[in-house]
């Protein structure tokens, strides 16, 4: 004779803060090596900027060295708004790119204030992909580039604690400080 009651549900759905919400270790371990290149993504190019490493930023044109991050990127712009973005250029959007990739990057490398990296480098990468106009004829695509890809990377490594693989997550969460297992995970 069988049962006609169902046995209880045991999947994990993630209703407290000690729990995963990717419960797969291959998934978790995908999300980290993303997380880790994403950080590089990030990390890179303000180090190139500061310390002027010759690859976009010669040592010249480094932040050391006087230049300014922003102002030749932004005063080059040739799309529709342009007029916008060099207006923007300046000491306080060199701080502000500058310091957002840098804190994006080593946030994303040290698996530590996700959400706090998603904001914030979600903001330069919305920025970046006005400034490029994709709309424009001959663009690769004009609905989706690489600038979006990363914005919604950032959604997803924030929202999945990817930080508490490979990284310091975890610790960060039991520090104690004021945030780290909420808006500051």
């Amino acid at each position: 004779m069988t049962s006609t009651t169902k046995e209880p549900r045991t999947e994990n759905t993630a209703t407290t803060p000690t729990d995963q919400p990717v419960t797969s270790t291959a998934a978790r371990r995908a999300l980290a090596l993303c997380r880790l290149a994403l950080g590089a993504v990030f990390l890179w190019p303000a180090l190139d900027k500061i310390f002027g490493l010759g690859y976009a930023t010669t040592p010249d044109r480094a932040w050391i060295a006087g230049g300014s991050p922003t102002s030749g990127y932004l005063g080059s712009i040739d799309t529709p708004p342009a007029a916008f973005f060099a207006a923007l250029a300046g000491p306080v959007t060199d701080v502000l790119f500058v310091g957002g990739m840098l804190g994006t990057g080593l946030a994303l490398l040290l698996g530590i204030g996700l959400r706090v990296a998603a904001v914030a480098g979600g903001l330069i990468m919305a920025m970046l992909y006005v400034a490029s106009w994709p709309f424009a004829p001959g663009s690769n695509n004009p609905l989706v580039d690489d600038h979006l890809v990363y914005v919604a990377l950032l959604a997803a490594l924030a929202l999945t604690r990817a930080g508490d693989t490979w990284g310091l997550g975890r610790v960060w969460a039991a520090s104690g400080v004021p945030g780290t297992t909420t808006w500051m995970r």
